[in-house]
């Protein structure tokens, strides 16, 4: 059963089309949420936890009508918003503890759950303090507490990592990997950094203008993408370049050779650098200087920007004539 599951999904806010026939299962561990200002990131997350009825289609979490059966995902899952929505004058546990039960969780449970998510991500030791007296760091991983406390299978995170310093943020990129690769919660995760998305999630789903541009398997897209290679080289023997660039194409190389000794290569899945040194020295050519590198969650963001409507990985149906009508701009 996928995580999420989108079926012609349509959202009006007003007259306007925000979000325009998404189409798509996401079934990963960690999922990613990307896309420019205005793509629909946010709405989507509203849809997904009931408060935005879908004008056509169906948003589904775990097989439960995200509308429909907003009460009971609701149970299910754990959002951490962007934007600070705290009791100031509460103690952590305090405030940790009334988010749990209004999750579901019987008052006493809901105080000990409280008590073990502020130690889980490091705020144990402050977890009497009033949360108007915590720094921004602070503020954002007792927010991801209260979102852990009451046990949800799925977890919301809007821009996790907003306003952290490199230390704080390493630390909770550190807690959201923890909790992805352990036990059976999964992760939802919208930011605009590309890094967080590339640190944490193995698919990632990328809107623009209210539609699905992209949707796929981060590594599986990886692994298809070729590998390209630069080098830097000098011959110790006459035209050792010719017969190692004649020998590239005869592995399935594509091979391009430049002045000053540059060659640049794409490889084959079969091919990987440490054939190059064995072909160099095969052929008289000494390698200076490797540079190798695959398509980066940057490239693929990029290029789906760049091609508007291209669709990775997802279904057929995002193609249809209904999918091709003008879209409009999304919150």
């Amino acid at each position: 059963m996928a995580v999420i599951d989108l079926e012609g999904l349509e959202v009006r806010l007003g007259n306007r089309v925000v979000l325009d026939a998404l189409t798509g299962a996401l079934e990963g561990r960690a999922i990613g949420l990307l896309g420019p200002n205005g793509a629909g990131k946010s709405t989507l997350i509203n849809t997904l936890l009931g408060f935005y009825p879908p004008t056509r289609g169906t948003a589904r979490v775990f097989g439960l009508d995200a509308y429909r059966d907003r009460a009971q995902i609701r149970g299910k899952i754990g959002y951490m918003p962007e934007n600070d929505s705290f009791i100031g004058n509460m103690s952590g546990v305090a405030f940790v503890r009334y988010m749990a039960e209004l999750a579901g969780l019987p008052r006493r449970e809901a105080l000990e759950r409280a008590h073990e998510a502020l130690f889980y991500v490091g705020l144990g030791e402050v977890r009497y303090r009033v949360v108007n007296s915590y720094s921004l760091g602070m503020k954002q991983l007792i927010k991801l507490a209260q979102a852990l406390a009451h046990g949800p299978r799925l977890l919301i995170l809007d821009e996790p990592t907003n306003g952290l310093d490199p230390v704080a943020r390493q630390r909770m990129i550190q807690l959201i990997g923890e909790i992805g690769r352990q036990g059976d919660v999964r992760i939802l995760i919208s930011s605009h950094l590309l890094r967080d998305i590339d640190e944490i999630c193995d698919e990632v789903l990328i809107l623009k203008a209210g539609r699905i541009v992209a949707l796929s398997n981060i590594e599986r897209e990886r692994r298809s993408n070729r590998s390209f290679v630069e080098l830097e080289t000098m011959e110790l023997l006459p035209h050792s370049t010719d017969r190692f660039a004649a020998a590239a194409r005869a592995r399935g190389c594509e091979c391009a050779c430049f002045p000053a000794g540059r060659i640049k290569l794409v490889l084959p899945d079969n091919t990987e650098s440490r054939d190059l040194y064995r072909l160099a020295s095969e052929h008289g050519l000494e390698i200076r200087r490797l540079h190798q590198r695959r398509d980066s969650l940057e490239d693929i963001f990029l290029r789906a920007m760049d091609g508007g409507s291209a669709i990775v990985g997802a279904p057929e149906a995002a193609a249809t004539e209904d999918a091709r009508r003008p879209t409009h701009a999304g919150l």
